[in-house]
């Protein structure tokens, strides 16, 4: 094994982090292929796998890109949460094959039995979580602690797909697709707003601005962000989409722009990597309101989706992947130009989808501007992080 193999799969943001730029851009290209084929601008081969294209996409972005990101955060921040031992090789690197181990199987579904798909793509939550509850258990917070719910609802909604899969349930895979978008969403909600403002004040307090200048926390929102971030995904995995989880959404998108107004964005905007961590939650913010509609009868349901999936979970774990892997690899916390634009890249990725959702003539050229978007932000990504993800630390340990 090669010394830059070995570093890899010895620190858990390396090897996720770097898993989940490589498949956001192949989910992104394969995407972008099967979207120019229906254009007519492509072939239209067999597909590897048994669902439909949309299907294997939408799921692949919420129960593979998304929980690579998840596992390098969580394996990361817990040990600097709770003074417990970081994850050794022996399990990063049996963690990232059961997480690889998912992607083939759905990459080549049709060809493998749905128990077996299933049984490999629900590997990765389980080991993730327990390997995080054991760390948390040193000192076991309440308000770490409920990041085990929201991975026990990711999972959950994840076996929901599975089990129309398997044909053990006619109408489950819709509903466990949502249930898993809204629970990153929730999860989100709650990481996002910690880290936001508490970045921007430290931010703000190395370049000496006055303390009554900083971001302020108001007690009754932070509560009630909170218990909405955590109640988003219930309803739905119980009742399915509908007006209950319209206006839990709409609550939550309005309180966080209540908490974002107190964030000093403006000042944010002189540093990308603050600014990009304010973009993400706003996106989020405005995901929730339109989804929220979209339910209770006023707007476009798929729109608001790919405002949460693209802008939200595309652009706040871009803007922490990039941020985590600078600060854990020594270096200085700026975000490259390249990263920079990525950022902006995502943004534009889902404000094109959204506007796609709504338009007859010109659809697909929109669909696939927007795929183009998040295609070339994690090529760029991918580009500048590499020597963060891949060389020693720039102090030279490592």
């Amino acid at each position: 094994m090669s010394a830059t193999v070995r570093r890899v799969l010895g620190e858990g943001f390396r090897v996720f982090f770097l898993a989940a730029g490589l498949y956001g851009l192949f989910t992104g290209v394969i995407w972008g292929m099967w979207l120019a084929a229906q254009a007519g601008e492509g072939p239209i081969g067999e597909a590897s796998y048994a669902m439909a294209a949309p299907m294997w996409h939408a799921h692949e972005m919420i129960f593979g890109y998304a929980t690579a990101a998840l596992g390098g955060f969580f394996l990361t921040a817990v040990p600097n949460w709770t003074g417990a031992p970081g994850a050794r090789t022996a399990y990063i690197t049996a963690a990232a094959g059961l997480w690889l181990a998912g992607r083939a199987a759905m990459w080549f579904s049709a060809s493998l039995a749905p128990w077996a798909v299933a049984v490999a793509d629900l590997a990765f939550v389980p080991i993730l979580a327990a390997k995080i509850a054991t760390q948390l258990m040193r000192r076991p917070k309440p308000q770490n602690m409920i990041f085990l719910a929201f991975l026990a609802f990711i999972w959950i909604a994840n076996l929901m797909a599975h089990l129309e899969w398997l044909g053990l349930t006619a109408d489950t895979l819709d509903t466990g697709l949502r249930a898993g978008l809204l629970s990153l969403c929730g999860m989100i909600a709650v990481l996002g707003g910690r880290i936001t403002p508490a970045f921007t004040r430290n931010a703000m307090k190395r370049e000496g601005e006055p303390e009554e200048t900083w971001p302020v926390s108001v007690p009754h929102l932070e509560k009630a962000s909170l218990i909405l971030a955590l109640a988003l995904p219930v309803p739905i995995l119980i009742l399915g989409p509908g007006a209950v989880a319209g206006v839990v959404a709409l609550a939550l998108g309005v309180v966080l722009f209540l908490r974002l107004s107190r964030w000093r964005a403006r000042w944010a905007l002189r540093q990308p990597i603050l600014i990009a961590l304010h973009l993400g939650l706003g996106m989020l913010g405005l995901g929730l309101i339109l989804w929220g509609l979209a339910l209770l009868g006023v707007g476009n349901e798929i729109g608001a989706l790919h405002v949460l999936g693209i802008g939200a979970v595309g652009g706040m774990t871009l803007a922490v992947m990039s941020r985590a892997a600078l600060g854990h690899s020594g270096r200085a916390l700026i975000a490259p130009p390249p990263v920079a634009v990525a950022y902006g890249l995502m943004a534009a990725a889902a404000l094109l989808r959204w506007i796609g959702a709504g338009l007859d003539a010109g659809y697909l050229v929109v669909m696939l501007a927007a795929d183009g978007s998040w295609v070339v932000a994690f090529a760029l990504y991918l580009v500048a992080m590499w020597p963060a993800l891949t060389q020693p630390r720039a102090s030279g340990a490592g």
